[in-house]
């Protein structure tokens, strides 16, 4: 081998052995992200109730917060318009074909608020309070019939709802479930 081979290869052992140690060690790009900020997105509430924060609302004050903050996508009634119908629907019999609604699909009402507290107002997510959210709940479970419009929604009151499609599922996690 003539010395100018060797002086490659020994280059390139070096070269190689560098780009090992960088790639060990991460690009170097960024920061490491901290459990504060981490905590702040991690709001999930399962349907055993987990995660769920304290506050409380009830039909009557989330029927303002509908009209303010929901209403011109879902309907001035829950029926619809530029988003999806908040209330009725068939039951559903003929599988795949029936719209799902609340009412005859979500199987418990914690991911009715976790959806909500998560997703909604659709250009403004995560700014509703968690006393609006258990609001809004309380309202949409009251005008599709499943909780009595007085009803007090905390996080006591939220476990206790019977969603008339909670048994149409098959969990995944059966553990998670109430």
């Amino acid at each position: 081998m003539s010395m100018r081979s060797t002086q490659r290869l020994a280059t390139l052992v070096v070269l190689a052995s560098a780009a090992f140690a960088a790639s060990a060690q991460g690009p170097g790009l960024g920061i490491p992200i901290r459990e504060a900020d981490v905590a702040a997105w991690d709001i999930t509430v399962f349907p055993s109730g987990a995660n769920l924060p304290s506050g409380r609302g009830t039909a009557a004050e989330g029927a303002v917060i509908y009209a303010q903050q929901c209403a011109a996508c879902h309907g001035v009634n829950g029926e619809g318009g530029l988003a999806a119908p908040v209330v009725g629907g068939d039951p559903l019999t003929n599988g795949i074909d029936t719209p799902k609604r609340i009412k005859n699909f979500w199987a418990s009402a914690t991911t009715l608020f976790d959806f909500t507290r998560r997703q909604m107002p659709l250009y403004t997510p995560r700014t509703l309070t968690d006393d609006q959210v258990y609001a809004l709940t309380a309202y949409l479970l009251a005008i599709n019939d499943i909780i009595d419009e007085d009803t007090v929604m905390n996080a006591e009151t939220l476990m206790q709802v019977q969603m008339p499609n909670r048994n149409g599922f098959k969990p995944r996690f059966p553990a998670m479930m109430p």
